[in-house]
């Protein structure tokens, strides 16, 4: 496995990873049209933004990008496809990216991620510092807000 700087001509092969990762987790089909305008990758995201991909044998298996917000710097996406889950692929995605932010002089990258990430970005040494409650169908849905110092050496990063 290699992590290489996405492609702008790689957007549409990391929309069908962020739908085929969100749908692993058994959303209704109408959640996931809801959220297609935040799993659509564009060429111009990729171009503007820093994004790399997981490669194995020439094929993306997986992917991240970091965005520059008023609030700092946010990992915006980190993805994996179902078939090449629990091999250590999102990890060293993860580390990859503390790397970059690290490099590009940040001190923290924030992190608004799905419910059932919370324990992958936890055990990695990020931290809850909050929530943003969102609704979906009328029903109330709590996204955890996380945390990752980058001045210090913490977790397994």
């Amino acid at each position: 496995m290699e992590v290489v700087r996405a492609k702008s001509d790689e957007a549409e092969a990391l929309t069908a990873i962020a739908y085929e990762a969100k749908r692993y987790w058994k959303y209704p089909e109408n959640w996931m049209g809801s959220w297609r305008g935040v799993l659509t990758i564009t060429s111009e995201f990729i171009a503007a933004n820093v994004a790399y991909c997981a490669k194995e044998n020439g094929r993306v298996v997986g992917f991240y990008a970091v965005t520059n917000e008023n609030d700092g710097l946010r990992l915006e996406h980190l993805w994996i496809l179902p078939e090449a889950m629990g091999r250590g692929i999102g990890r060293e995605l993860f580390g990859h990216a503390i790397a970059q932010a690290r490099r590009l002089g940040h001190r923290t990258l924030r992190i608004e991620g799905d419910p059932h990430a919370e324990g992958f970005y936890t055990r990695l040494g990020a931290r809850r510092v909050g929530v943003t409650l969102t609704t979906i169908e009328n029903r109330p849905r709590e996204l955890p807000l996380l945390q990752y110092d980058l001045t210090k050496k913490s977790g397994n990063m």
